[in-house]
């Protein structure tokens, strides 16, 4: 039994220090740090979103600058794999940790870890407002101020009918729950300056991926065949919303809105897929957290909280973007 579980120790080891591919620090980035080496672990909510690989690759490109080297680990959207990833970076006793927490709630006790072992935290992303845990930093896309423009594009796009629309949500994650409180804001600051009213009907659990986004979009044009509009959590949904559409033939006949900006959901705004997205900028996550970073260990106190704005993106700014084909 002893050895089994001293195989299955190594093993963790092994696979956060060589077979989750370590972004952009090269072949020896999964080694434990060593010699007073400075490194940053980095346990991002998913390798699969290129949204997230972008935050990677910008932490480890500036870190590099600074001369840190960097560990990126995907989450897998999995909070008991995250917290493990967190533990193994303090045994490695890394400089920093950075994290996009999978659920704020359940990744607590992994921070007071590291807060025990004088590891400074940092989230990206996604923040962790719970209390109890100690974070230095915490940089984030103003999701609250991206629901809100989300909501003024779906009114924009709604124009004088209004209607039902339906929200396909992340309830877990805490960026989420910020972009729908801010739209949900906007939405009834409109109905009680007595516009037409729109009224959201329903939330859908979408858990911002394609193929859960397509059962959402499914379900709620279903249960409300004279649907007007959706706003899905980010691209991933809203893609998947669209293929419901398509399926239910009622692309073109619901307004969908989402949220990120990555370049298929900017392909489909200029294809007229999607109505528009508030975009964020994940090369600007990763630069800042690593201004923390360096500012922290040279004993500056960085902004407990950085929000990078979003801004609203159309059909005529995908038109003029030459990135797109």
């Amino acid at each position: 039994m002893m050895a089994r579980r001293t195989f299955g120790i190594a093993c963790l080891a092994l696979a956060l220090t060589g077979c989750e591919q370590p972004t952009g620090a090269g072949p020896q980035a999964g080694r434990a740090a060593a010699g007073g080496e400075k490194v940053i672990g980095v346990s991002l909510l998913t390798l699969d979103n290129p949204f997230f690989k972008v935050i990677g690759d910008n932490i480890a490109s500036e870190g590099e600058k600074h001369g840190y080297r960097t560990v990126v680990v995907s989450a897998d959207k999995d909070s008991p794999k995250q917290h493990s990833q967190m533990k193994e970076f303090i045994v490695q006793k890394v400089s920093a940790i950075v994290i996009s927490p999978c659920e704020s709630r359940a990744i607590v006790p992994a921070i007071q870890e590291a807060n025990a072992a004088g590891i400074p935290v940092f989230t990206v992303d996604i923040p962790c407002l719970e209390p109890g845990v100690e974070i230095v930093s915490q940089i984030a896309t103003d999701n609250e101020g991206g629901g809100r423009e989300a909501a003024q594009a779906m009114i924009e796009a709604l124009r004088e009918k209004g209607g039902k629309v339906a929200i396909l949500h992340a309830k877990k994650f805490e960026s989420c729950r910020l972009r729908v409180k801010g739209f949900r804001a906007v939405i009834e600051e409109h109905n009680a300056k007595g516009g037409n009213p729109i009224e959201i009907v329903a939330e859908y659990e979408s858990n911002g991926a394609k193929e859960t986004g397509f059962s959402a979009g499914l379900d709620a044009v279903q249960k409300d065949p004279d649907l007007a509009g959706i706003f899905a959590i980010n691209d991933p949904a809203a893609l998947g919303a669209y293929n419901a559409l398509e399926q239910s033939k009622m692309a073109g006949k619901v307004v969908l809105i989402g949220f990120d900006g990555q370049p298929e959901g900017k392909q489909a705004i200029k294809e007229g897929k999607i109505y528009a997205d508030p975009i964020q900028f994940p090369d600007k996550m990763g630069v800042k957290v690593v201004a923390a970073i360096v500012d922290h260990a040279a004993g500056k106190k960085p902004p407990a909280e950085q929000l990078i704005p979003t801004a609203l993106y159309r059909k005529a700014d995908a038109e003029k973007d030459t990135e797109l084909k």
